[in-house]
C-alpha cells in the first residue's frame, strides 16, 4: 500500500534505523517501515505541526500476522520518525484497518487540560471466533493520546461499534467530522456494501444508511471505504464521493 510519498528518512530519534535506509532494495519515494510486514495506511492526521502516519504493521515476519498499527510522524511528509507501535493486539483481537482523527472540540471527552486528544477508531478483529464461524468477530474500538500521539490508550468501552448483525465482513472505519450536521460520520465496509453511521461523541453509534448492494462491482468484499467533497468544477454544487476497494478485484489479482 502506497502510505506517503517522499524520500524517506529516519527523523530524529530514529538514527539507529538509518542503515537501513542505504539497503539498495530499500524505496527511496514511498514510506516504508523499519522492517517486516506493512499493509494499508490507517490515517493521515495533522495535529500541532506533525503529520501522523499509522499502517497496519507486523513486526515480527515479513509475511502478513497478527496486526498491529504502526506509527511515523512527519513535519513535511517527506522526512520521517518512526514512532513506537501505537495500538497492539489484546484479548478482542488483532488491530485491523480505520483513521484517526483529532477531537477539537472534545466531544468524546476524552481530552485533558483543555487539549484536544487524538483519537483512533479500529476494527477488532478475533481470530478465534472467526475461526468459529461465530460472524461476530469483527467490531470498531476506540483508542486515543493525550500526548502529541506518543501514547495511546484504548477506550475502557470498546467495543463502540459492537457486529450485532454478524456479518462476516464488518470492518475498515473511515471517521471524520460533518461540520453542517455537528456530529462524527462513519463509513463501514460491510462484505458487499457501505453503512454510515452518525455519533455525537465518537463513543455511541447510530446507523444512518447504507448503500451498494446490487451496485457497483462486486468481485471481492468491499473494504477500505473513504467519504469526502468535492466541489463541481465551474459551479457551486458539492458531491460527495464514495471511494470502495475490492479484494480481490484488482486487474492484475489482490486487492484493488
Amino acid at each position: 500500500a502506497l502510505a506517503a510519498q517522499g524520500t524517506v528518512e529516519p527523523g530524529a530519534g530514529a538514527t539507529a534505523a538509518a542503515p537501513a535506509y542505504a539497503e539498495p532494495h530499500r524505496p527511496q519515494f514511498h514510506f516504508t517501515p523499519p522492517s517486516m510486514w506493512m499493509n494499508d495506511p490507517n490515517g493521515l492526521v495533522h495535529y500541532d505541526g506533525e503529520y501522523h502516519l499509522f499502517y497496519q504493521y507486523y513486526p515480527a515476519d515479513t509475511v502478513w500476522g497478527p496486526m498491529h498499527w504502526g506509527h511515523a510522524v512527519s513535519r513535511d511528509l517527506v522526512h520521517w520518525e518512526h514512532l513506537p507501535i501505537a495500538l497492539a493486539p489484546d484479548a478482542r483481537g488483532y488491530i485491523f484497518s480505520g483513521s484517526a482523527v483529532v477531537d477539537w472540540h472534545n466531544t468524546s471527552g476524552l481530552g485533558v487540560d483543555e487539549k484536544p486528544p487524538l483519537v483512533a477508531i479500529y476494527t477488532y478483529h478475533d481470530p478465534v471466533r472467526g475461526k468459529a464461524g461465530t460472524g461476530d468477530h469483527e467490531s470498531q474500538g476506540l483508542a486515543y493520546s493525550n500526548d502529541r500521539g506518543r501514547t495511546w490508550t484504548k477506550y475502557a468501552g470498546n467495543p463502540v461499534l459492537p457486529n450485532v448483525g454478524r456479518h462476516k465482513d464488518f470492518r475498515d472505519p473511515k471517521v471524520f467530522w460533518h461540520e453542517p450536521s455537528q456530529r462524527w460520520i462513519m463509513a463501514l465496509s460491510v462484505f458487499d456494501h457501505v453503512q454510515f453511521h452518525g455519533s455525537a461523541d465518537l463513543k455511541r453509534w447510530q446507523p444512518l444508511g447504507t448503500f451498494g448492494q446490487g451496485k457497483g462491482a462486486h468481485g471481492g468484499t468491499w473494504e477500505c471505504p473513504d467519504l469526502f467533497p468535492l466541489q463541481v468544477a465551474g459551479g457551486g454544487e458539492t458531491k460527495w464521493v464514495l471511494v470502495v476497494n475490492l479484494n480481490p478485484g484488482g486487474p492484475q489479482g489482490g486487492s484493488g
